[in-house]
């Protein structure tokens, strides 16, 4: 793996103008720029699992930033995650978000240190080392697959960390049910 870091943002058609207006252009407003962006739409319907792997499999990089194609990264996220990384030695570091027109189901994690004895949803906008995250993954059943790649993240021996700052907006909207009560 080169060095720098990789943007993946998996997509799908309905939401290309929320990938070309909010996404893209917050990855390319940061002030640690990424060195690549790999973005894969899904225009077989196979699901956000596959179309994530689909593009974690074109990184190159030494790390990896997800980020969903509705929902934007603040301009220092990179920065911060990555400082955060190297000054613990992490393999695996997620910050927190904005919510923006609904409701935050894993508010109250905000601010409480990672536990690996008591793992909890980081969701997916998160610095991860690439190649710890091609051997987890997000093969699997949709749904829960936020939680389930940090869970094999923790099982294949990283070191997870919060950073406890704001860094991204998550945005609900009609077609985004995550943060819907009925989900929860």
């Amino acid at each position: 793996m080169r060095p720098g870091v990789t943007a993946v943002i998996p997509s799908i058609p309905p939401r290309r103008g929320l990938l070309a207006t909010r996404a893209l252009p917050s990855v390319l407003a940061q002030t640690r720029p990424v060195d690549a962006i790999s973005v894969v739409v899904d225009r077989a319907h196979a699901g956000a699992t596959a179309t994530r792997d689909a593009a974690l499999a074109a990184v190159g990089t030494e790390w990896t930033a997800f980020l969903d194609d509705d929902d934007e990264w603040l301009p220092e996220h990179v920065e911060l995650l990555l400082g955060a990384a190297g000054g613990v030695g992490a393999d695996y570091v997620y910050a927190w978000p904005e919510t923006v027109g609904g409701t935050n189901p894993h508010e109250h994690w905000f601010g409480v240190p990672w536990d690996d004895t008591q793992p909890h949803d980081t969701t997916i906008t998160v610095l991860v080392r690439t190649e710890l995250a091609q051997a987890v993954g997000f093969s699997g059943p949709h749904g829960g697959e936020d939680l389930r790649f940090a869970l094999g993240c923790l099982a294949a021996g990283a070191r997870i960390v919060h950073l406890p700052v704001r860094t991204w907006r998550w945005h609900h909207h009609p077609r985004n049910t995550s943060g819907r009560p009925d989900r929860w």
